[in-house]
């Protein structure tokens, strides 16, 4: 199985993507009619804080008319955004864009990178990475791209070697050796920091793991670079939808020092601004 959804069954996310369409009312035309207010789906956690922060403290000034739309999962955001129920979303980063769209034939592109949420690996039962006894087993994202992720931070901190040139592709079958023999749980995205009491160690992604009360930059047994890094969390819409002012105007908001030091002071270092 590999969808991100926080809501754990086929049926609660259909019928979470049923509530969101319907609670978008009047909205359905947000993505076509730049005079009304600019609506946007974003993940709670960073993303929502940083679009609330921009809506009380910098859109008014700036003409912007923002309305924040929250989802818990990594599915909802593209497909309302893809259907013009909102005007843009802002909770992925560019690979997982890139293989949504070629899995579900949508039209998102991006328009700016704003953050980086550095994914970590996390243990209730250990207090370093190498204190993972043989056979331990580790929680993983089941989606694509954060799969890979996982076993890609893995693989840069000695616990396993993956292919050459498998990147985000990277699943468990890529891994070509395995000192400790790590056993991996492949799970929903969202559920990674709930197992951490029945698992030896999970990888999670840092927008959970900030909504679990985990502060990366301490918590974490080891974490994801900033520099180089090509997953920082952008504002996306559909295409077509870029020179929209609207869009122009968020996108200068997100990316202003106002937003970096509300960023760099929030989280303090549990989320990075990549601008």
């Amino acid at each position: 199985m590999r969808n991100t959804a926080k809501i754990t069954t086929t049926v609660l996310a259909a019928g979470a993507l049923t509530l969101g369409l319907t609670a978008c009312g009047a909205g359905q035309d947000s993505a076509s009619d730049t005079s009304g207010p600019l609506i946007v789906a974003a993940s709670p956690v960073p993303h929502a804080e940083i679009l609330t922060y921009v809506k009380e403290e910098l859109a008014k000034d700036a003409g912007l008319d923002l309305e924040v739309r929250e989802f818990t999962d990594y599915v909802t955001p593209n497909t309302a955004t893809e259907d013009g129920s909102v005007g843009a979303n802002f909770f992925q980063t560019q690979p997982y864009l890139d293989d949504f769209n070629k899995k579900n034939g949508t039209h998102i592109v991006s328009v700016v990178d704003v953050h980086l949420e550095p994914l970590g690996l996390y243990s209730d039962k250990v207090k370093k990475a190498d204190g993972l006894k043989s056979g331990a087993t580790v929680a993983v994202p089941n989606d694509t791209v954060n799969e890979g992720r996982a076993l890609q931070l893995l693989a840069a901190n000695g616990l396993i070697t993956l292919k050459d040139g498998v990147g985000n592709a990277a699943t468990p079958a890529d891994i070509t050796k395995n000192p400790k023999n790590l056993k991996f749980k492949e799970v929903e995205a969202a559920a990674t920091p709930r197992l951490l009491k029945d698992v030896d160690a999970a990888v999670v992604n840092g927008n959970y793991a900030i909504e679990a009360d985990l502060k990366p930059s301490e918590d974490a047994l080891v974490l994801e670079s900033a520099k180089n890094n090509p997953n920082s969390n952008l504002l996306a819409v559909k295409e077509g939808n870029e020179d929209d002012p609207r869009v122009k105007k968020l996108a200068d908001l997100l990316t202003s020092p106002e937003v970096k030091k509300f960023i760099e002071d929030k989280y303090a270092g549990s989320v990075v601004a990549s601008f």
